[in-house]
């Protein structure tokens, strides 16, 4: 597919970033293409797509191309992608198969520049759940050694790997920002970074003060509401304390709303516009 496929939104994302930041205008959410339209409707800046799913790393260049023109052109620049590795690529424990992660992430990589993805999250709770018996230490070495053979090739590509710290719930490795934030500065490269999702942190109780401590190690953010992963505005949570925090370190990275839907058409107006009301009281 050419790339000219996708001029307008890279030129709009461009546009964006030249006349300045505000937090409130880098909301976007996770959903597909096909519903990118939705998103625009709603105020949102951008979409966020599953990894997996769209870029199909293993699948070959033919299946690839046709796949994504069957996608349509999407009305808002694929900024960041999740879901990256399915629960059957191990990198982690005595099954895990780090030149496979390996290829897997350096064809999305590549795949991914072509639609103007500036960020990768690494969540893939299954494929980073420590087996029974095994070493924390050692898993710890294999996630650290995956990620320095990653940092260079996401470089080339003009992307960010995000590691997103996921509730006890989703994996047994890596449940808070200060976790991630201390292999981020082990790994200690430039593409590898930390997420903070504001759902799992309200989940695992920790507050806004672990994103002060992560200041330039933060790259991206989710954010859903804490008892049933509701879009903002739903139950009224209040999110002012977690934005306060990214004011605080001059945030310039991006929040995904990442969330349970009943109606995602009529529900993510009004999601986009409860965040930015948030975050425009604190100014």
């Amino acid at each position: 597919m050419k790339l000219d496929f996708f001029l307008p939104v890279l030129a709009a994302a461009v546009t964006a970033c030249s006349v300045g930041f505000n937090l409130e205008d880098n909301i976007g959410i996770c959903t597909s293409i096909e519903e990118s339209s939705v998103v625009y409707d709603a105020g949102g800046a951008f979409i966020e797509c599953n990894i997996n799913g769209l870029l199909k790393p293993e699948a070959p260049d033919e299946e690839f191309e046709a796949a994504l023109a069957a996608e349509g052109k999407p009305a808002l620049p694929i900024y960041s992608g999740n879901c990256f590795y399915p629960g059957d690529i191990k990198f982690i424990g005595p099954e895990a198969d780090i030149q496979r992660a390996f290829e897997y992430a350096c064809k999305a990589f590549e795949r991914g520049e072509r639609l103007g993805m500036k960020v990768f999250v690494l969540g893939s709770g299954a494929a980073r759940r420590i087996p029974e018996g095994f070493s924390r230490d050692e898993a710890r070495k294999q996630f650290v050694e995956l990620c320095r053979k990653m940092g260079p090739e996401a470089r080339k590509h003009g992307i960010t790997v995000t590691i997103e710290p996921l509730r006890p719930q989703e994996t047994n490795f890596i449940n808070s920002v200060r976790e991630g934030l201390s292999i981020v500065k082990e790994v200690d490269d430039p593409n590898i970074r930390v997420l903070a999702d504001i759902y799992h942190m309200a989940q695992a109780g920790e507050g806004p003060d672990a994103i002060i401590e992560a200041r330039q190690y933060l790259r991206h953010c989710h954010i859903a509401e804490m008892e049933k992963r509701t879009p903002p505005g739903d139950k009224g949570d209040d999110f002012t304390p977690y934005f306060k925090a990214l004011k605080e370190i001059g945030y310039t990275g991006r929040i995904a709303i990442e969330c349970v839907w009943k109606d995602f058409a009529s529900q993510s107006g009004p999601a986009v516009a409860e965040m930015k009301k948030q975050i425009e009281s604190i100014k």
